[in-house]
C-alpha cells in the first residue's frame, strides 16, 4: 500500500467531509474545510491510497507555533501508517517554515492517538476539562517543542 501525501485541494473537500462525519461525533463541515483554503496561516495535507483520500491533517500557524487542528483517517485505512505519514510530512513542512512548536488536543481516552503523538515527541502538558462534547470528555494538551528534540 503506497501512501501519497500532498496539500489539500478544493476538490478533496467533499470526500474529506464524508470521512470526517464518519469519524467524529462533532465533525467539521465542507464549509469548515473550504474556509481553511482561504487562510494563509492554515496548512492542510491529505493522504491518498490508491487514488482515494485516506485522511487529512493540518495546522494553524500563529507566531511560529502551530496548533494541529485536525487529524483524521478513514476507518478502512486506520492502523496502516497513514496518520504517521501525514504527521511526518506536516511537521517537516512546518519546521521548514520556522515553526518552533506544535500543539494539539486529544481525548484522554484515545490511547492510540496519544501513543502516535508521543512517538513524534509530543508530551502532555495539561488537561482541558470537558473540552469535548458528544460524549463530554477531557482533552489532553500535548506539545512538541523544537528545544525538546
Amino acid at each position: 500500500m503506497g501512501i501519497e501525501i500532498r496539500e489539500l485541494h478544493e476538490e478533496d473537500i467533499e470526500e474529506l467531509a464524508k470521512i470526517e462525519s464518519e469519524a467524529f461525533s462533532m465533525p467539521w463541515s465542507k464549509q469548515d474545510f473550504e474556509a481553511l483554503l482561504s487562510h494563509a496561516y492554515c496548512f492542510y495535507l491529505v493522504a491518498l491510497v490508491d487514488g482515494h483520500i485516506a485522511g487529512s491533517c493540518g495546522y494553524t500557524n500563529s507566531c511560529n507555533e502551530a496548533t494541529i487542528d485536525n487529524v483524521v483517517v478513514a476507518e478502512a485505512y486506520q492502523n496502516r501508517g497513514v496518520a504517521q505519514a501525514m504527521l511526518t510530512e506536516l511537521i517537516k513542512r512546518g519546521e521548514a517554515l520556522q515553526i518552533e512548536a506544535f500543539t494539539l488536543e486529544v481525548r484522554v481516552s484515545n490511547a492510540k492517538a496519544i501513543h502516535i503523538y508521543e512517538k513524534f515527541g509530543f508530551r502532555s502538558e495539561g488537561i482541558r476539562p470537558g473540552f469535548y462534547e458528544k460524549p463530554t470528555e477531557d482533552a489532553m494538551i500535548m506539545w512538541r517543542r523544537k528545544c525538546d528534540d
